[in-house]
């Protein structure tokens, strides 16, 4: 019996590093720097890397180099991810019935290392004079022209150093198309408020 488990034991083992040597050879795309949603593929922004057990992920490999590039990204490609076929053809980005918007965010009204794909609240609060209180929070994200502090939850797509001074923002965001109009509409300073992710 024991000759027996010692047989089968080592035959899992030869499949497992046959197989793990196999694999580790095979050559797949990776994305060399950030390619936006309907930009065409350049050869510079694609380079080869090895996977090891890719089974079961939809990769591109290596040799089809030359059928991506001159194609359109279907989403947007962050530097250092690998290439699946979904990514490439027509542009579906932003998906069906959102938007992304671009937003300035001042120093202090954002959490620090806040990472793509994170989820936020978005507040923009209006202007307000000495002595004024400043209004509620509209949870609806109410159309430009109401006096409520504009509310919308998003996904953040990038976040890069402002120009206008220094530790300030230039955020893109990703979220619904109608709360997306009133929160790029509105007037006012914008706020960030980091979610947990959804249980």
């Amino acid at each position: 019996m024991v000759l027996g488990v010692l047989l089968v034991l080592s035959t899992v083992v030869v499949f497992w590093q046959t197989d793990l040597r196999v694999n580790a050879d095979q050559s797949y795309l990776s994305v060399a720097r950030p390619v936006p949603a309907g930009q065409v593929i350049a050869d510079a922004d694609l380079r080869v890397v090895r996977v090891a057990n890719a089974s079961g992920l939809a990769l591109v490999p290596a040799d089809q180099r030359s059928q991506v590039v001159g194609r359109t990204t279907a989403t947007p490609l962050a530097a250092g991810s690998l290439l699946t076929s979904e990514q490439v053809g027509p542009a579906a980005w932003p998906p069906s019935g959102e938007a992304v918007i671009a937003l300035p965010v001042k120093p202090g009204r954002a959490p620090v290392g806040l990472a793509p794909g994170a989820r936020v609240i978005v507040l923009v609060v209006p202007p307000t004079t000495a002595g004024q209180p400043v209004p509620p929070p509209d949870s609806n994200a109410a159309p430009s022209g109401t006096s409520g502090v504009q509310r919308a939850i998003a996904t953040l797509v990038s976040a890069e150093a402002g120009e206008d001074q220094v530790g300030s923002q230039l955020v893109t965001l990703l979220l619904a198309a109608d709360p997306a109009e009133a929160i790029a509409s509105a007037t006012g300073d914008v706020s960030l408020v980091h979610l947990g992710p959804e249980g």
